[in-house]
Order: structure tokens, then C-alpha cells, then sequence
């Protein structure tokens, strides 16, 4: 009995408290995670003298750094969410079979990434928006971050199965662990060690050995539900995860052709007076933006094991009641960001350069960027709620919209007005992408969650 009051039952303990129990670590483990990246900027951006040509060669790096993390969405969230279901219809063993299986295919996705985009680093950074200037600090930092594609894929796919087991507190920690060792270790490398962008490199890389070491450990405790295995991939069920996982996956990985689409933009209507500028503006923006949207996808996150747990369970109430509990969590969380937004804005740029025109652009493009993130609760909330259910190709459909719709913003606007009009592009498309994804919800809901449900017509 002791040991079941350390887990959490995902089918009869409260939904508002499941939800506290279990997004809250999860939205704090995603917020600790930005500090991966938060960190190495800040000090990147302080090197003496060649900093702010580094935190642009960063900001080049962006989109395929985001590129790789996809891939561990697509094995972590698809894997993970048929656990959830296996697990909720009590089929320990079918979810033992997913947990070996996600396992044994980020081994070899990490393996086939790492060669495929050492190979093809240089030309992806020119396309990418790199000048002469910034391209050696670029090339340098994503060397040596794609040699450690391994342990990031892991500790970050991984790390979904020991929140859908009802631990979420160790979830937190895996994230911890590694920002806590990146932190420490970036000065060291940057600057005692003067290695500078590389140092600020193999410190995160380390970083995420720590926390790939705590998950791989941490899966293979007796206390787990479903301790970690390996197999032969089957094909079989490699399908069914990318199934339920290439919606999140493409969401990401678009992520990646909008920071690209951004970047060309700016240096190319930018010019060779502002183009660099622009993009060390626009990087230090999205390292702020990043505050707000991982832990957002950390609170959806947390919620989808619930929501595919009762999904297995066939309960419809506690689905409405988790998704709900979600949507005012997020709706908190970004009022209090939208403030911050407003008010404090210059204290954070101020951590990454000294720079007037730097922090003239960065405060102004915060301020642009932010102008919808209320209204963007509906849209992270009821997507993420969709792919629990087995919803993926209307979840993935809501998704694109709203990034075909920034892409678009992003490349059209500066054609009318200036180069920096396409920082306009995320608060138009996150506003009309809200409205649109909130009436496609309300109508699944209509059909499938309303009342006591009619859960058998969704088919995962």
C-alpha cells in the first residue's frame, strides 16, 4: 500500500489535483529545459567582443536543434500515449511492448540523425541564413551539439514514459539534472577554459548525458509499472507510435522552417546594415518566447497521459474535466506571461547583451510576439487534447493552419512593409489559429465527450 501512495491513479484520484500532480512538474520540467538553451545564450552572448556574432551563429543552429528534438516527440508523445492507453485498459503487457519499442527506435533514429546531419551541416547553415561572419561560430556549435544527438534523443523521448507511469516528479527531475549540470559547466568551458561557443557546446552535450543516464536508471527501477526493455523494432507497432506521434513531430519540425523562413528574412531584407542585427534580435525574442511555450507544452503534455489512460478506460467526464483543468492552467500561466511581457521586458534582454540597438529590437520584438499568447492556450490545449484521443489528423490539420498561416506572414509582410514587420507574423497567426482549432474542438466534443461519450468512435 505504501508503495501505491507514491504513484498516482490516473482513473479515481481527482481530476483538478491529477492535473496539478501531473502538468505542473511537467510544465516546470520544460521550463527548467529552456534553460539549455537560455543559458548557453546568455553567456554566449557575453564572450568579449565576437559575442553577438555568436548568439547569431546560435540562432542559425535554432531550427536544427529543433529539427532534432522532433524526432524525440515523435517516438516520446507516440509511445507514450499508446502506454497510456494499454496501461488504462489494464494490458501491462502490450504497454511493456510500446516501452521497448519507442525505446529500440530512438536508438537508431539517433544514430541515422547524427550521420545524416554531420554530412549535411554546412550547406543546412547556409540555407539557413548564415553570412561569412557568423557562419564559423555556427558551424562550430552544431558540431560538436549534433555528436550528442544520441543522449538528447533519449533523455527526452524517454522521459515521457516515466510521467505516463505516474511519476512525474522523476520527470521533473531528469530536466533538472541537466539544466543544473549546463549551468555549471558553461562558464567553465566559455570562459575559464576559454573555449568559447564550443565550450558553451560541450557543456550542454554533457548536460544531456546526465539526464539520459537518470532516465535510462530510472526506467529500469522495480518501482516502475512497466520496466524499460529492449527489442527488435517491430514494424507493426513502429506505425502505430509515428501514428499518434508525427502530428506533435511535424509540429516541431515546422517549428524549425519558420525560425528558417524568419531568419532568411531578415538578413535578406535586412541587408548587410541590419540583417545580422535583426537576427540577434530575433534570437534573444525567441529564447523569451520559449519561456512561454514549453511550459505550455509541458502542462498539455502532462495532461495527454490522462486524457489516454481514461480514453482506454472509457471514461468520457474525466476527459472533459483534465482537458478543462489544462485549459485554466494554461490560461493563468500565459496572463501572468502577457504581463510580464509588458511590464519587464528589458531586464531579460538586458542578460544577453549591452547593446542599445540590440535591446531596442529585442524588447520591441517581445512585445509584438506576446500580443497573443492568451488566446494561443486554446490552441497548445485542445491540439495536444486531440492527439490523446487518437485525433491526429485533425490535430495535425490545426496545426499546420496556424504555421502555413505564420510562414505565410512571415515571408509576405516585409514585401508591403520593412524587414522587422515580420515579427507580426506570430500574433496574427496565433490568434486566428485559436479561433479555428476552439470551433474544431467544440464540435469533437459535441460528438464524442458530451454527456457520458461515445468514445468508440474514436478510432487510435
Amino acid at each position: 500500500m505504501a508503495e501505491r501512495k507514491k504513484t498516482n491513479d490516473f482513473g479515481r484520484d481527482s481530476v483538478p489535483l491529477l492535473v496539478l500532480k501531473t502538468s505542473v512538474p511537467f510544465m516546470l520540467a520544460q521550463l527548467v529545459n529552456v534553460l539549455y538553451s537560455i543559458v548557453d545564450r546568455i553567456y554566449v552572448g557575453n564572450i568579449p567582443e565576437i559575442g553577438a556574432d555568436s548568439l547569431a551563429g546560435i540562432g542559425v543552429c535554432a531550427p536544427i536543434l529543433t529539427l532534432l528534438s522532433s524526432f524525440g516527440t515523435l517516438i516520446g508523445i507516440g509511445g507514450s500515449v499508446r502506454f497510456s492507453v494499454h496501461l488504462g485498459a489494464g494490458e501491462g503487457k502490450k504497454a511493456g511492448r510500446i516501452l521497448a519499442n519507442s525505446f529500440s527506435l530512438l536508438l537508431l533514429l539517433s544514430a541515422v540523425l547524427t550521420a545524416v546531419f554531420l554530412l549535411s551541416k554546412g550547406q543546412l547553415l547556409r540555407w539557413f541564413g548564415a553570412s561569412d561572419t557568423i557562419y564559423p561560430y555556427a558551424d562550430t556549435y552544431l558540431t560538436i551539439y549534433t555528436a550528442g544527438t544520441f543522449f538528447a534523443l533519449l533523455s527526452m523521448g524517454m522521459n515521457y514514459f516515466i510521467t505516463a507511469q505516474g511519476f512525474p516528479g522523476l520527470g521533473m527531475l531528469t530536466t533538472l539534472i541537466g539544466a543544473v549540470v549546463n549551468i555549471l559547466l558553461d562558464p567553465v568551458f566559455i570562459f575559464t577554459f576559454q573555449m568559447d561557443i564550443a565550450g558553451a557546446a560541450v557543456a550542454t552535450v554533457l548536460a544531456q548525458m546526465a539526464s539520459c543516464a537518470f532516465v535510462l536508471l530510472t526506467l529500469k527501477r522495480k518501482k516502475m509499472k512497466v520496466p524499460l526493455g529492449i527489442v527488435k523494432p517491430e514494424l507493426y507497432i513502429a506505425k502505430r507510435i509515428v501514428k499518434i506521434g508525427f502530428s506533435p513531430f511535424l509540429i516541431m519540425a515546422t517549428d524549425s522552417i519558420i525560425l528558417i523562413a524568419l531568419n532568411a528574412v531578415l538578413q535578406f531584407y535586412g541587408g548587410r546594415e541590419q540583417g545580422d542585427t535583426l537576427i540577434t534580435a530575433a534570437t534573444i525574442v525567441q529564447s523569451y518566447m520559449l519561456l512561454i511555450t514549453s511550459p505550455m507544452l509541458g502542462i498539455t503534455g502532462g495532461a495527454q497521459p490522462l486524457i489516454s489512460y481514461n480514453y482506454g478506460a472509457r471514461r468520457a467526464d474525466r476527459i472533459r474535466g483534465t482537458i478543462f483543468w489544462a485549459l485554466m492552467l494554461c490560461l493563468c500561466f500565459t496572463g501572468v506571461m502577457f504581463l510580464i511581457s509588458r511590464i519587464l521586458p528589458h531586464y531579460f534582454v538586458g542578460i544577453f547583451t549591452g547593446n542599445r540597438e540590440y535591446q531596442r529590437l529585442a524588447v520591441w520584438g517581445i512585445q509584438v510576439f506576446t500580443i497573443m499568447i492568451v488566446p494561443l492556450s486554446f490552441q497548445y490545449v485542445f491540439v495536444d487534447s486531440l492527439t490523446a484521443l487518437g485525433l491526429t489528423r485533425l490535430s495535425l490539420l490545426l496545426s499546420l493552419t496556424r504555421k502555413t498561416m505564420y510562414f505565410a506572414a512571415v515571408c509576405l509582410l516585409p514585401l508591403f512593409f520593412t524587414a522587422q514587420a515580420a515579427f507580426y507574423g506570430e500574433p496574427l497567426a496565433d490568434g486566428i489559429a485559436a479561433a479555428i482549432t476552439s470551433c474544431a474542438y467544440y464540435q469533437v466534443y459535441r460528438r464524442y465527450l458530451k454527456g457520458e461519450g461515445r468514445l468508440e468512435g474514436i478510432r487510435m
